[in-house]
């Protein structure tokens, strides 16, 4: 006997993915942003080069995984939506933990990636830092803390208002991850000289692991400034955006009996 065939409106659709689902969306996405980071840094290291790997991989994971949990592919984001009031804060420490277990992954592959590759490899780039965020002599550029701290925090806000703002309802539909993937890139341009660029506490915890070997052991000693920062600027932006750019609720006429 021959298969019944479904029509289209028969097709059961996964409307709701289970919390295991968006987990693992976001495991994938997280790790395949810390890859562009740390295959455009080591193979490459060209500012605009690293920004643009960057920006196309969130594109393309936004994209491919996007729809089952969001796409956040990073702590600051999770958490800046949450004070939004555009996530559920009971599901923030899970997508957070699934963030830092996906920039792990990707940063552990590297590792084991250089160990097989040419001699001396692994030990130079992990002596450098393994691509690690830092300030003073360990900014690219020589800027200092409050430097660093400042220009995190800003452009983490201003990345979390674009996030909100091409996710809000008003706004045009399809758009958001070409214009999330464009604004991260732009950031990165930006950033790169100044911090390495963060704007993500899971892809600098997952470097700062692996770059621990460096001279006093920096990345990790400077860790938390790419945490707080971070979140300080997207806690900023999730608080903000409706007073500034939320809907404005009308209010219901009262005709009093006459």
């Amino acid at each position: 006997m021959s298969e019944p065939v479904l029509a289209d409106s028969d097709v059961a659709l996964d409307r709701s993915p289970s919390l295991g689902k968006r987990l693992a969306a976001e495991v994938v996405g997280t790790a395949l942003l810390v890859s562009a980071v740390l295959g455009a840094a080591f193979f490459s290291g060209e500012t605009l080069v690293i920004a643009l790997s960057v920006g196309l991989a969130v594109l393309a994971a936004a994209y491919a995984v996007g729809h089952v949990s969001g796409g956040h592919f990073n702590p600051a984001v999770t958490i800046g939506a949450a004070f939004a009031g555009r996530f559920t804060w009971k599901d923030v420490l899970p997508y957070v933990i699934a963030q830092i277990i996906g920039g792990l992954i990707a940063s552990s592959l590297f590792a084991a990636l250089l160990a097989g590759g040419p001699t001396g490899a692994i030990e130079a780039i992990t002596g450098r830092g393994f691509a690690s965020n830092g300030f003073e002599a360990n900014s690219p550029s020589g800027f200092g803390l409050w430097a660093v701290l400042g220009i995190e925090i800003v452009i983490t806000f201003l990345f979390l208002v674009i996030i909100l703002g091409v996710t809000d309802r008003r706004a045009p539909t399809g758009f958001a991850p070409l214009t999330i993937g464009l604004a991260l890139a732009v950031f990165h341009i930006i950033a790169i000289p100044v911090s390495n660029a963060s704007l993500n506490p899971a892809r600098s915890i997952a470097t700062a692991v692996w770059g621990a070997s460096a001279e006093g052991a920096w990345p990790l000693v400077q860790l938390w400034a790419f945490i707080v920062a971070p979140l300080v600027g997207a806690i900023l932006a999730g608080v903000l955006y409706k007073p500034l750019f939320g809907e404005r609720v009308a209010r219901a006429a009262v005709i009093a009996d006459a």
